[in-house]
């Protein structure tokens, strides 16, 4: 027999043309005829977001698996019979043939799910799909730079695309230029790097060491990094040339801060640099390449230290008397060139609102954070005139049409309250945003509980809002499962349809790996990473995650990445001098170098007769 599968939208469509084996049935009249055998025509496994089965369908393969993200709860199957005359019983409840089951939950690891198809005369086929929901995430890698050295910062970014990682590491010292250089060489100190790792049969090696086109000592390269596909962003928020535009000479450093992108490509696993990106008003201090959100041909770059007094889409760059009021630039590409397409401000434009601080895009959508903006309205749409909460933060959504971008909403937290620096992190999927204020003092737990006690300072909070026709309403009040002060919960955030990471750097408990003891706090700073997932509106946490050698100071959590089943988590104080992939965990000999775990699914093996 062969069996073949095919993918339809977020449906996984296994075509099959089964058989079973059955013998001549006793007591027959005519030993010649033989009851049909029981054949299927279609199977439909259905869920909220797509995943192969394994191993693809082939003769004499009985138990098959799935592998679903852990937001995914449920699963619907339709099993369609060549014999209409058929009975299909899928997990033991008829369903007949063609017609969709009933929802079948999906618990935390692995659920099986059998489906029988009986012939007319009584031969039986029987099919086992395990499907395994991400419940139970377990550290898959242990990764290092491969010039591990101290004070690199290595992970203090992220950046993660299906089997792709890109770690920023601001600190680091070598005076390499573009792909592959020499990294031995630490006389352009903080210059930084990035390096890009791939995951292969759940291994991840090093793929790429890049550096800017003009490397330069404190450019911090690395200081932001941006995923989509094969195309990488990175920010150099320090650098110093007096560019304007695309392309332009890197080699005058009068601008000091500046900042600066560089685009990078990847063809056949080699990265080349496509683009050089500086503001349209290049000045110094502005930091432009603070910040970064990538989707496609599209590129969000902020600039916190942006000073113009303008307001909106579009205004007047050279005013410079709003000192970090910040700005966000987008670029589009096309046929490999870069061009700024919007220059975008907030709708109350103010001194150090330092809007830009945070990006999330999806598609035609734009989340921009403004961490210190100091309006005391609540919600969406409030009153932005008044600025008596310093410090409570803003997030902007802005949306494109036609190329133009115009300011959707404007919204502040449930509880706005002066230093909870709401929007210092921001993630978009779809039609949902999360914001976190990582400074937010309430000492609430889990989901909706009181935002009214101040009792934990720096604990932190996350706020998801969804979008309906245009309006963005709050669904959810987040909070820690060991709310703690100065646990700055919400300082990182990234969101995958229904599942969100949140990174808590300033935890202090001392357990290990996954689902370990909250409750002692011996280890300041070593820093967590919860995850939550959302059924029916409601959000619930589903897993708590620490280094596998955690430790003071290590700020497990600086940064999270998402993509899928897989979750990066940035530790940029770890001080190990471990070098790639699976090091030496024990050595803390070399200060803040930095290190990045990878968590996925622990997988159950598939049964093969």
């Amino acid at each position: 027999m062969r069996h073949r599968i095919s993918f339809c939208g977020s449906i996984l469509c296994v075509l099959a043309a089964l058989s079973a084996c059955g013998g001549a049935p006793t007591g027959a009249a005519n030993q010649d005829s033989v009851p049909a055998a029981p054949r299927l025509a279609n199977l439909v496994f259905a869920s909220s977001q797509p995943a192969p089965l394994r191993p693809a369908f082939e003769q004499g393969i009985t138990d098959f698996a799935v592998d679903v993200p852990l937001g995914v709860e449920s699963t619907t199957v339709t099993a369609t019979a060549v014999d209409p005359a058929a009975r299909v019983d899928i997990a033991s409840v008829a369903s007949g043939t063609g017609v969709a089951s009933g929802t079948v939950a999906l618990a935390l690891g692995t659920t099986e799910v059998t489906v029988t198809v009986t012939a007319d005369g009584g031969a039986t086929a029987s099919y086992v799909v395990r499907v395994t929901r991400g419940g139970e995430l377990a550290q898959q890698a242990y990764l290092k730079a491969s010039n591990t050295d101290a004070y690199d910062f290595f992970g203090s970014t992220l950046a993660l695309s299906g089997d792709t990682l890109a770690v920023g590491a601001f600190g680091e010292d070598s005076k390499a230029v573009g792909s592959g250089g020499d990294q031995s060489d630490n006389t352009a100190r903080s210059a930084g790097a990035v390096y890009v790792f791939t995951r292969s049969a759940g291994v991840w090696t090093q793929e790429a060491y890049l550096k800017a086109s003009n490397t330069d000592s404190s450019d911090n390269f690395g200081w932001s990094v941006a995923l989509s596909g094969d195309t990488l962003a990175v920010g150099a928020a320090r650098e110093t040339s007096n560019a304007v535009g695309s392309g332009g000479d890197q080699s005058d450093n009068s601008a000091r801060e500046a900042g600066a992108v560089y685009v990078f490509t990847r063809s056949a696993g080699v990265w080349t640099q496509e683009a050089y990106l500086k503001a349209s008003n290049t000045d110094s201090s502005d930091i432009f390449g603070s910040t970064l959100a990538l989707s496609g041909d599209t590129l969000a770059v902020g600039a916190i230290g942006e000073a113009s007094n303008a307001v909106g889409s579009g205004g007047d760059q050279s005013d410079n008397s709003a000192p970090y009021a910040g700005a966000v630039y987008v670029f589009t590409r096309s046929a490999g060139v870069w061009s700024q397409e919007a220059y975008l401000k907030a709708s109350n434009t103010d001194t150090s609102d330092t809007f830009g601080s945070t990006l999330a895009l999806s598609g035609d959508t734009l989340a921009v954070g403004a961490e210190r903006e100091s309006s005391k309205a609540v919600g969406s749409g409030g009153d932005q005139s008044d600025n008596g909460v310093g410090n409570a933060g803003a997030v902007y959504v802005f949306t494109r049409s036609a190329g133009v971008w115009t300011q959707e909403a404007y919204l502040k937290a449930s509880n706005t309250e002066a230093g909870d620096h709401f929007g210092v992190s921001v993630a978009l999927s779809g039609n949902t945003l999360a914001v976190g204020a990582g400074r937010e003092a309430s000492k609430a737990v889990g989901s909706g509980g009181d935002q009214s006690d101040n009792s934990a300072r720096n604990a932190g909070a996350v706020y998801v809002f969804t979008r309906s026709a245009g309006v963005w309403t709050q669904e959810a009040y987040l909070k820690a499962s060991n709310t703690n002060a100065y646990d700055f919960f919400g300082s990182t955030l990234a969101l995958s349809g229904d599942t969100l990471a949140v990174g808590a750097f300033g935890e202090a408990s001392n357990a290990v790996g996954s689902g370990g003891d909250q409750g002692d706090n011996s280890a300041e700073a070593a820093g967590a990473a919860y995850v939550f997932t959302r059924s029916a509106g409601v959000w619930t946490q589903r897993a708590y995650l620490k280094a596998s050698n955690t430790d003071e100071e290590d700020s497990f959590g600086t940064y999270v990445a998402l993509s899928g089943n897989t979750l990066a988590v940035g530790a940029q104080g770890e001080r190990s001098n471990a070098v790639g992939s699976g090091g030496d965990q024990s050595d803390n000999s070399a200060e803040e170098a930095g290190a990045v775990y990878v968590f996925a699914p622990a997988l159950r093996g598939v049964t093969v007769q």
